[in-house]
């Protein structure tokens, strides 16, 4: 397997790059549209890269670091995401876009990639929520007030489960205090 490649990248055919490597071996890497656009060829690169292995075919997909790499690598382990997939949606955002595009279940980002579509978006949501630690909601979120989000945010970092905190939330006055409705939330929770 080619893990990394360092060399000069000398030559661009859309997004493929040809990079020679010191020993004059060149190897065809695909990059992605950022890299490219942020690049002036000749320019001496160092890329982490993913050999793709098929019967008919052999691939390399180059990565700037190994934050882009390992996210090409979870969005590989979503089902029905081949590398192609994978590495389209790379290349449309960084890697912290990506991120919290799956933690703020933003079906929209993924749904407008070229080449996904809206089921294949809720599967990347749904099987990278598990890996970021964010949880998957299929319903849509009821905003919460300032007050409410506060103490959302302290009972979630308490260990409450968030969907179960803001059911109880929502059957508190709003007249109540920041202080009382997290003490009513804990005793509500402690005694199911």
């Amino acid at each position: 397997m080619i893990g990394k490649i360092k060399g000069i990248l000398d030559e661009v055919d859309m997004n493929a790059g040809l990079v020679e490597t010191s020993s004059g071996v060149y190897y065809r890497v695909f990059l992605t549209n950022r890299f490219l656009q942020s690049i002036q060829i000749p320019i001496d690169i160092e890329i982490y890269t993913y050999h793709h292995i098929r019967e008919d075919i052999q691939q390399l997909f180059g990565f700037e670091d190994k934050k882009e790499y390992r996210l090409f690598e979870y969005l590989l382990g979503v089902s029905g995401i081949g590398p192609k997939s994978a590495f389209q949606i790379i290349s449309v955002a960084k890697p912290d876009e990506i991120i919290q595009a799956v933690k703020n279940n933003d079906r929209v980002f993924f749904s407008k990639i070229k080449g996904l579509g809206k089921k294949t978006a809720l599967k990347i949501l749904l099987e990278l929520s598990q890996k970021f630690d964010s949880e998957f909601v299929f319903e849509q979120e009821i905003p919460l007030s300032s007050d409410d989000q506060t103490v959302l945010d302290a009972l979630t970092t308490l260990g409450f489960d968030k969907h179960t905190s803001q059911d109880i939330l929502s059957e508190l006055s709003p007249e109540v205090s920041i202080e009382d409705k997290i003490k009513l939330s804990i005793k509500r929770m402690s005694s199911s």
